[in-house]
């Protein structure tokens, strides 16, 4: 078994828990949750979604909203404006060009405004079960690099990185374990070594040897 296999195994069975933590409950939602998440939290997308998905359910009702509507619902999460256009303009292609169904490939899915490979991968991992590559966000960005797993700065190499180190079937594995991870215990400013179960095995551990 290889060491970036071994780093996963570990780490997996200390967040039996770890998963998407997005509320949705079809494609779409899920699409637009992922969108909005962009420089917030996953708490206060919850918090406007459950009024969203209610206020206007499913595709068409989003893009029949005005620009004002949907600024209003969403206005408490940072870049509102231009994710309430975004979200209006691909609910509007969804209508148009896929028959009000969110599709399922990488290809169709960068087509749309706002989302690019990182909301792409979510929506077919955990929508799908399609895993068409690894999601990089900050927090898997920080881990794969403070485990040594790479030394790339740009998000599309990280992912070409990890997608070489790890079984195709674990790449959804490897960014829900490794976001709960770096909440929980590796904080970009003050990681929490000693509670680690991979400090051991961690180039940046400042953990004391055991």
């Amino acid at each position: 078994m290889s060491r970036p296999v071994k780093l996963l195994d570990r780490l997996d069975a200390s967040l039996p828990d770890a998963s998407i933590a997005l509320n949705f409950s079809n494609t779409w939602e899920l699409l637009a949750a992922t969108m909005l998440s962009a420089q917030s939290t996953d708490v206060k997308v919850n918090e406007v979604t459950a009024v969203l998905f209610v206020r206007y359910p499913g595709v068409k009702a989003v893009a029949e909203a005005s620009q004002d509507e949907i600024e209003a619902v969403i206005g408490s999460l940072g870049l509102f404006r231009q994710k309430a256009k975004h979200l209006r303009a691909t609910a509007a292609l969804i209508l148009t060009e896929h028959d009000g169904v969110v599709p399922d490939t990488m290809e169709e899915l960068l087509r749309f405004p706002g989302v690019a490979r990182k909301t792409a991968n979510v929506v077919l991992s955990n929508g799908f079960g399609i895993n068409a590559g690894v999601v990089v966000d900050t927090h898997v960005k920080r881990i794969a690099t403070r485990l040594g797993l790479t030394t790339a700065t740009d998000v599309n190499r990280i992912e070409r990185d990890l997608m070489q180190q790890f079984p195709k079937e674990r790449w959804l594995q490897i960014s829900d374990v490794f976001i709960h991870h770096g909440r929980r215990v590796c904080d970009a400013r003050r990681p929490r070594c000693e509670l680690c179960v991979v400090a051991d095995d961690c180039p940046s551990s400042t953990a004391p040897a055991r």
